[in-house]
């Protein structure tokens, strides 16, 4: 009978290289850093990068969608050690994700300066707001921000006080009050960044309570209008007097006291948007 032969093995063709292997997991099953750039890089597109380029961002990026950015963030959830990371990269792309994964609970006062400082769009210096507005430091962080000679941290500053009359329920009213007088005094003098953030904080505090609802809306027909440049994008100026009062029909039509404590029941506007 004939003996069984063991089968050869396919001869590879000259020139065919082997599928590479998929890099693999962390151990604990979270995304490694390497793992998370790939997507990135894999989901930009050269249109949304020059969409971010009008609005101020600037290479590194790879043009990722906040449509696709929302999508990772679901499936990271909180991860702040590759927050960290991802932001050490410079990518403006992994950056704005490292912001929306990143654990409010547990981010530094150091980490807050530091991401704040570094000249982010301004896209993403509102997120660094967010976040900052949800961490234990956001009080601290407004005052010390407002008070720099920097006018980026300032904006951001202003950014900041925006969020924090809508999570904060502990800082006193008088100090948002504090804070429309200061938006009524210089709005129209200071840089386009800061006036455009100061505009936005107004609004804010205008829904905050009755109260600051009154104050703000004064403050805003006195301010009159205010001119921000947006470049070449097609964003616009709010009108702080009938924005509040939407914001305010809208929040009661739902059944919430105001508008700040509809922003508190929804997901944070950091990972929603």
């Amino acid at each position: 009978m004939p003996t069984a032969r063991t089968p050869r093995k396919p001869a590879v063709k000259a020139g065919v290289r082997k599928a590479p292997k998929k890099p693999a997991k962390s151990i604990d099953g979270r995304r490694s850093l390497a793992e998370t750039m790939r997507a990135l890089e894999k989901a930009g597109s050269a249109q949304t990068r020059k969409t971010y380029a009008r609005h101020g961002v600037r290479a590194p990026m790879f043009g990722v969608s906040f449509a696709v950015l929302k999508q990772l963030v679901k499936k990271i959830g909180v991860d702040h050690e590759l927050a960290l990371a991802l932001w050490k990269t410079g990518n403006h792309d992994a950056r704005t994700l490292a912001i929306k994964i990143a654990d409010p609970a547990r981010i530094a006062p150091s980490d807050l300066d530091r991401w704040a400082s570094e000249r982010p769009a301004r896209m993403c210096g509102g997120y660094v707001a967010m976040l900052t507005a949800e961490s234990p430091h956001g009080a601290r962080k407004a005052r010390e921000w407002l008070a720099s000679s920097d006018a980026v941290i300032r904006a951001q500053a202003w950014t900041l006080t925006g969020h924090l009359a809508n999570l904060d329920t502990e800082t006193p009213d008088a100090w948002f009050a504090e804070r429309v007088a200061a938006i009524e005094q210089s709005i129209h003098t200071v840089s386009n960044a800061e006036r455009e953030a100061m505009n936005w904080a107004l609004i804010q505090v205008g829904g905050r309570n009755a109260a600051l609802r009154k104050l703000a809306t004064a403050a805003a027909k006195r301010i009159g209008k205010v001119v921000v440049d947006h470049g070449d994008t097609d964003c616009k100026t709010p009108d702080a007097v009938p924005y509040i009062e939407k914001m305010w029909a809208h929040a009661t039509a739902k059944g919430f006291a105001s508008p700040a404590a509809q922003e508190r029941a929804r997901e944070s506007m950091r990972t929603r948007c």
